[in-house]
Parts: C-alpha cells; structure tokens; sequence
C-alpha cells in the first residue's frame, strides 16, 4: 500500500516517560492501515503512557498525521469531515480566515482530530462550552473485530460515548466529524489581572468564570506562607470586529529547545527563581488588550520541544479535578510542597458539568495541572496526591498520566465497567490495547 511504511521505533509520550520499543507504521491511508495495528497514536502529545503500546507487544503502532484530509467542510454551517490524523495547527489554517474555530481548544496546536477525541480535550472554556466530544457529530472507526463502523451519538450512544475520551481503546479513529464554531473575528480580547494569594486567586476565578467564556489562571506553586497560590487570573472572548485589527493574525514564530538539559536542572530551587520572574513580569494592575489567539490558547507552542528542560529523565503532568473548595486546594498545594514537589507551567482553571463519556476528565469543579520533574520521589509524590483526590470524589487526566495505580484509577473513575463492557463488544479478542491499559486495567 502507497505511503505505508512499518519499522521499530523507540516511542515515549511528550513526559519523555516512559520509553518503549514498537514496530510503528507509517500510513497515509487508516482504513488498511490500522489493520492488525494495537493502537493508533498521533503527534505523541499525550504526556504519559496512553499512546504508547502495550509492553512486549509484536503488532505495531499505526502512526496517523500522513492521513490528514478534510473530506468534507460546509463554509455555511460549519460542519466538518477530517481524516483523524489532521492536526489542529493545519485545520487552524484553513478554517479561521474563513471565519470558523474550533468549538474547544487545546493548549497546544500540535494535535490531532484522532487525538481530541481518544482524550476528549476540554480548553478554558469548559465551564461554558464543554470538551470536544459535545461537538462531535459522527466518528468513523475500526473496532477490534475489524469493522469500520460510522457511529454517532444517536446510533449507538454506549460506543460513541465510550470512545469520547477512551485514549484510543474502542477502535482505530479514521475521521471525525464536528460541529465548528462560528467567531466574529480571528483575534482574542484579554483581560489579566496579578493577586497575592490562592484566595484572591480562587475567587477572582470563579467570579470570571461566570461572565466570561474563557477563563483560566497561573498559580506560584513555591510561594508559601500568605502568598501560597498567588498567581495571574486571564479572562477571554473572540475580539468583535470593531475591536479587532483589520489584519488576519500572521503565524508567530518560535524558538526551539535545541537539546535536553542536564538532569536536575529542573528543580524546586529554579523553579522558585522561574516563578517569582513570571509572577513579576506581570504588571500590577488590570490589564486589557486584543492579542493573538495562538499567545490565549497555545501559550507552551512558543518554544518548540520544551519538554527538554527537564532532561533525559522527562517529566510527568498531574492534572486532577476536586470540588471548587479553597481550603482543599490549599491543603493539596501544602501537600506538594511538603513532598519535595516543584511545577513551573501550573494551569488552574473551572470545569462544568460532566459529559456522557465514560472516562472523560472533567467534571463540576476546579482543575490544577502541575508540570513535576520526575526523580526517586516522584512515585511517592503521585501516589499521596492522589489519595487526596480520591478522599475528595476527584480524578486524574488519563492523556497526562504515567504513575496512577489500576486500584486508585478505579476509584477516580466508577464508571469504568461500563466502559470495559464496551470495549468487550467491539473488541472481545482486545486486539487494541496500551501501555496505559495495560497499567490501569490489567490488559493481557
């Protein structure tokens, strides 16, 4: 088959950890060339295992960017047809000078269809708009009997919902279908404002959660004592045109991580020093401004491959959700800083109600992602915050995760039998499979 290669690779997610050795096929066609693959995987921005293979597996990985044709776009209602392996940056580039987004967005660009599904990706506008699977209007995939099925919410719910946030496991994504957004103009209106502590943070937080569409905050992880959590709340919504420039955005520029740094480098002593200049660099006042909406929604893709800061040894992400309660977010950052914890890129922001899917992340409350350097402490630092979370009816972000044991996983997500028996319709022989199911769910 043209524009098909298979060869051995050695794959980690964007954490660079864990590191495993698969054959990897290459293929510009999905439909044959996910046959006989045990997982497809995109740009590899999942931070931890979850688009990596199973262990020891023989079968390979199809690797899905080569197949990145819209098939079908109506300029008049904004529905969409993809091939799973478009990236966001590509169809950015398409769509909004034409006047369309996406109805949620990442905080990178350098995704998939394919993988904004399997995650179920929510943005800064959750609280509002939900994660993407809420636009989602059809998804062709290959299942694990080796079907190619077309399934929508109405058609077969279970699956659809299963496979909305389902990390890839319910079958090879082929294309997407979805709902775009309409906008009024290509630019962001922003608003910041700098504060002291976790409480003026929280509640600036929430209350521009609840006239604005777009909301999210930085928060210092190593200030402590009456400064804990002090940080920099950003509110946002589509500039209208009469506040916009008249000019389309240009694409910006980057620069890129030329090498990985030296082990340690990353550390809670300049990671203090890194936070302290980012709180700074903040004036403090109110700011307003237009701005571009890669400096709102990609803020990381300007510095390309900077997961290399925290060297050879990676990092992992910990993002979990808990009830929007100060004092418990309090103690969790307490709770870090005792256990030898340190997180530079430190996003904080509301989420709103649950979705249908089965193992899809958000649900009613507050979200706190932490960047951590992994070391000997790193195990024993997931392991107590997550019991913390567990306590507080919360879960972790499966496309960030790395270190979660299958026991605590089942508490964080009650819903997980549905989802197996799912899987076990589509795939009883579970010829698709990962790393991350193999730690979470005892694949075979």
């Amino acid at each position: 088959m043209a524009g098909r290669t298979t060869h051995r690779e050695s794959l980690h997610g964007w954490g660079r950890y864990p590191i495993i050795s698969s054959p990897v096929r290459h293929t510009a066609d999905l439909t044959y060339g996910s046959q006989g693959a045990t997982l497809s995987r995109g740009l590899g921005r999942a931070y931890g295992d979850a688009g990596l293979p199973p262990r020891a597996s023989v079968r390979p990985v199809v690797v899905t960017p080569q197949a990145n044709r819209i098939l079908l776009f109506d300029q008049e209602s904004g529905l969409l047809t993809a091939e799973a392996g478009l990236s966001l940056k590509e169809l950015l580039s398409i769509i909004a000078p034409l006047g369309w987004y996406t109805p949620v967005s990442p905080g990178t660009q350098y995704v998939t269809l394919g993988g904004m599904v399997a995650s179920d990706i929510h943005g800064k506008n959750h609280h509002v708009d939900g994660c993407f699977g809420m636009h989602v209007r059809a998804l062709k995939l290959r299942i694990g009997t080796g079907e190619v099925v077309t399934v929508t919410p109405q058609n077969d719910p279970e699956l659809f919902w299963a496979t909305c946030g389902g990390m890839g496991l319910t079958g090879h994504l082929l294309e997407v279908t979805v709902q775009l957004a309409s906008i009024p103009s290509p630019w962001i209106y922003e608003t910041s404002d700098r504060y002291d502590s976790l409480e003026e943070v929280f509640h600036n937080l929430r209350e521009a959660s609840v006239h604005w569409p777009m909301t999210v905050a930085w928060i210092d992880t190593s200030a402590r004592g009456a400064r804990l959590g002090r940080g920099i709340v950003m509110r946002g919504r589509w500039a209208t045109p009469d506040e916009a420039p008249k000019h389309f955005p240009k694409a910006k520029g980057s620069i890129t991580m030329p090498f990985a740094l030296p082990n340690g480098l990353m550390n809670p002593k300049t990671i203090a020093l890194a936070n302290q200049a980012y709180f700074l660099k903040h004036p403090n006042r109110h700011v307003e401004h237009v701005t571009h909406p890669s400096s709102f929604f990609h803020v990381l893709d300007s510095v390309g491959e900077w997961n290399r800061v925290y060297g050879s040894r990676g990092f992992t992400q910990y993002q979990c959700v808990m009830p929007s309660d100060l004092a418990v977010y309090r103690e969790l950052l307490r709770r870090f800083q005792q256990l030898g914890g340190c997180s530079f890129v430190t996003v904080f922001k509301d989420c709103g109600e649950a979705n249908p899917g089965h193992l899809s992340f958000p649900q009613k409350g507050t979200s706190i992602a932490l960047d951590i350097p992994i070391n000997t402490r790193t195990p024993r630092l997931i392991r107590e915050l997550n019991a913390m979370v567990v306590d507080h009816g919360g879960r972790v972000y499966l496309a960030k995760d790395a270190f979660t044991a299958e026991d605590t996983f089942r508490k964080m997500y009650p819903r997980l039998d549905e989802f197996q028996a799912v899987r076990a319709r589509v795939d009883p022989k579970q010829r698709i499979s990962s790393a991350m199911s193999q730690r979470l769910m005892g694949d075979r």
